[in-house]
Parts: C-alpha cells; structure tokens; sequence
C-alpha cells in the first residue's frame, strides 16, 4: 500500500470511527452502543452471588471479547488521528482507556492481599456506560449547553454557599438551646442544605415553634432555589439548539460541533 492509498484508508477509517453521517458509521456506532450495553449488563449480573457462581466463566469470556473488541477500537481512534495525544488526554479518551484498562491490570494482581482491590477495578468497567454519551447527539448539546452556563451555575452556587452560612447560623441561634440536634454551625449548616435540596433525612428537626416557622420558609425557599439552576441551562439550551450541528470531526484536532455546510475546521482550520 502507497502512500496516498495509506492516507485514504486511514481518512476513511477516521469518516466510520468519528462520524455517523455515512451508513458505516452509523453501523460502527450501532455495534459499539450494543458492545457497551452488554458490557455493563455483565457487570451488574456478576454482582449477583448466585449468577456467578453458575455462569461466572461465560461472563469472564464475554468480558475478555469486549474488551478486546474496545482494546481495537482504542487503538484505531488513536491511529487514526494527526495529533493522538489530544485524543489521548481529551475527556473521550480518558474514559475510553478507563473502561478499558481495568481488566487488564487484573491479570498482574493475583495474590490473596490484592482481591479487594481486583474487585474494585471489576466495578470499574462500569465507566464503559460513559461511552453512550459519544454517541448520543442530544446529549452533545446538553453538555455544550452546561458547558456555556457554567459561570453562572458557579455564581448561583456560590450563592447558595452563602446563603446555607448565613441561614445555619441563624437556625443554631434559634435552635441551640434546645434538645433538637442543632448542637454546632456547621450541624446547622448541614441541615440546611439537605433541608434546601428537598433530601429530608429527619435526623435533625427544630423543637421550638420559631425554628419550625423559620424551617418552613427555608423548605419554600428550597424549591425556588432548586428551579434556578434548570432555568440557567434551559436557557443556553434553546440557544444550542438554535444552531444546527453535524456529525463531522476534524481528524486533526477533534473538534466537533461544525456547521452543517461547513467546509474547514472552526478550530484549527483543517479541511473537513
């Protein structure tokens, strides 16, 4: 194979791998979806003692196939790139090689010692489930909507910090005298943000009929503070969504998201 053959298979092979806008990469996608699905379905049932136990070596020969089968697909996106550190370190690869790699450090922890550990890096191929969001369009302008928003989503939670300050020192004024749990601050604190975020665990309550006034006010304030932050991101989705988006990855940079006519990258200015 040439040069110019070499560079043609290895676009093509980039347009199957990256995109989704040709039936082979639909298909790629299609396959990889099922792959990790099977994947984490695996690992829920080896959770369960008594599957194990009965189909514990089927689930090992499934797992080593699909991880194989991700070991290839890792290599190919990593080959397939000009700059494959920026593959590599971007968020994608990270968890591409996390969902990868647990199985393969299994084989060198082999002594008794080591089995919790072993464990632990099982449950670690759950990570396999993060894979979907590559291929999940919606979920790309989701997280280019949070993404835009996150300066005012730090601001409100700054906020919010605050506000639990100064509403649990009020609440341990009102309540530290009493027999009702609010013995420090900080206890008073943690009462107000679970109280806040609708959690409600009930091992603390205030006693006195001041607390249990100023109480129902923080829970009404609470349903209010929980809206804004879906307001934030509501409001920079529509914006997303306003702009119409293709499949298309720049196979030097990465960069997604181009127009739909778009003819070079927005990034980098590498032809599409």
């Amino acid at each position: 194979m040439n040069k110019k053959e070499h560079k043609t298979w290895k676009k093509k092979l980039h347009e199957i791998i990256y995109e989704a806008d040709t039936p082979a990469g639909k298909l790629f996608d299609v396959i990889l979806l099922l792959l990790i699905l099977i994947s984490v379905l695996v690992v829920m049932l080896e959770s369960v003692e008594h599957l194990q136990a009965v189909y514990g070596t089927y689930f090992q020969i499934i797992e080593w196939v699909i991880t194989i089968l991700f070991t290839i697909e890792y290599i190919l996106r990593v080959s397939t790139v000009k700059s494959p550190l920026k593959y590599i370190f971007s968020a994608y690869g990270l968890i591409d090689l996390a969902a990868t790699l647990p199985k393969y450090l299994g084989l060198f922890i082999g002594n008794t010692e080591a089995l919790l550990v072993l464990r632990s890096l099982r449950l670690l191929r759950v990570f396999t489930i993060l894979k979907i969001v590559r291929y999940v369009g919606a979920s790309n302008d989701l997280l280019k909507a949070i993404k835009a928003s996150r300066a005012k989503i730090g601001v409100f939670v700054f906020a919010v910090v605050v506000l639990s300050i100064v509403l649990g020192t009020i609440m341990y004024l009102i309540e530290g005298n009493a027999d009702s749990g609010f013995t420090s601050i900080p206890r008073s604190i943690y009462w107000i943000v679970v109280t806040m975020t609708t959690v409600g665990y009930g091992d603390i309550a205030p006693v006195t009929a001041l607390g249990q006034f100023f109480a129902t006010i923080v829970m009404i304030m609470g349903y209010g503070i929980i809206a804004v932050p879906t307001g934030i991101v509501s409001s920079e989705y529509s914006d997303v969504k306003k702009h119409k988006i293709n499949t298309q990855v720049c196979n030097n940079c990465n960069e997604d998201h181009h127009g739909d006519h778009a003819k070079y990258c927005h990034q980098c200015g590498e032809r599409l």
